[in-house]
């Protein structure tokens, strides 16, 4: 491989985050949710990873959960969004997919199944978010006029619009108007996402769905206290030419960025192409020779320019570091004006992900 942009996967960080948060529930069970090919790091990769340890996985849609079973993943899955097409029922059952509810028409096709092709499902209440689910005030009807549906797989489950966010009272107003509802159903329940298993002890039920967390992703605005979460992924890629240029002059398309004094410039062989945001300002971090350096000028398709003139030595070849271990996907985030999730799941299919063990 001539091109030395890679994402290196840290085996050993994916597992630790997921014991982690997994603890802070002793009494829940806990499931890795692998959608979007595992938050940009392999959907494949994170499941070999944890599959002794996380007795389920979660998908967005039934193509992730095949793809899993292809690769020889043979845990339960659970597909997030359920079935977007009547066929997809039967082929939940074959592949042994548990569907989330959330419309009285995926209800009618599980129907429409025959009773030995029905896969089991869960149910989906819309507690507040407004995306999918039952009205909290409609479950206990639709479990009643279903219940040659409801089987002991059957869990009751909702999606918080704030979790991450500890100040913001809308969390515990979206469980109260839940568990109001589907308590008296005395089925098993799942609340909480990676940060409400970290910011809310109440949302903690029979299964917590541990997304964002289990990459190293940023679960709270709040303090963690002694929970760790390290970065899953280093995004890294090589420098491919060094310059000196004089003060005046300008880097990049539309010249973003003019020298206020004679500077070094090294271009690093990765762009947009590749998933590193075209919108990240002048001055977003990056490491090279274990220093921090800058962004400077507009980001290209292909190549990325950073102002390495404090630094001794750079060379051809030189190894940046873009997010990872030492910089933090959530400022290079904050530098582009957007989210670590957008930054993990754009990270495109050119760039080779490398899972490292230690």
């Amino acid at each position: 491989m001539s091109r030395q942009t890679q994402a290196i996967i840290h085996a050993d960080a994916v597992l630790h985050n997921f014991k982690q948060l997994a603890a802070l529930a002793p009494n829940s069970k806990s499931m890795a949710v692998v959608k979007a090919d595992a938050y940009g790091h392999g959907a494949i990769n994170v499941a070999r990873i944890l599959q002794h340890v996380s007795s389920r996985f979660a998908v967005a849609i039934i193509e992730e959960a095949i793809a899993l079973r292809d690769a020889g993943i043979s845990a339960p899955i659970v597909v997030l969004e359920g079935a977007h097409q009547a066929k997809e029922c039967q082929m939940a059952s074959q592949h042994n997919c548990i569907l989330v509810v959330h419309c009285e028409e995926q209800l009618q096709w599980l129907l429409a199944c025959p009773e030995g092709k029905r896969p089991h499902i869960w149910l989906k209440v819309d507690s507040g978010m407004h995306r999918l689910g039952f009205a909290p005030s409609e479950i206990a009807s639709v479990v009643s006029r279903y219940q040659a549906l409801i089987t002991d797989e059957t869990v009751v489950a909702t999606h918080f619009a704030c979790a991450d966010d500890v100040d913001n009272g809308f969390t515990e107003k979206q469980r109260q108007a839940f568990m109001h509802h589907v308590a008296p159903l005395n089925l098993p329940l799942s609340l909480a996402n990676s940060p409400a298993t970290v910011n809310n002890a109440l949302t903690r039920g029979a299964w917590n769905r541990l997304g964002l967390g289990v990459y190293g992703g940023q679960v709270s605005t709040g303090d963690i206290g002694s929970l760790e979460l390290r970065a899953a992924m280093t995004l890294r890629a090589s420098i491919i030419a060094v310059r000196d240029i004089p003060a005046g002059e300008g880097v990049g398309y539309g010249q973003t960025w003019v020298a206020d004094k004679p500077s070094r410039i090294a271009t690093v062989g990765i762009g947009y192409a590749d998933g590193y945001p075209r919108h990240c300002a002048n001055g977003t971090p990056v490491m090279v020779r274990g220093q921090r350096a800058s962004l400077v000028g507009r980001v290209s398709m292909d190549m990325i320019t950073i102002d390495v003139t404090h630094i001794n030595n750079v060379a051809l070849g030189d190894m940046v570091e873009l997010w990872g271990e030492h910089i933090s996907i959530g400022d290079v985030a904050r530098c582009a004006g957007t989210i670590d999730y957008e930054l993990m799941t754009r990270v495109s299919q050119r760039v080779p992900r490398i899972v490292k063990y230690l």
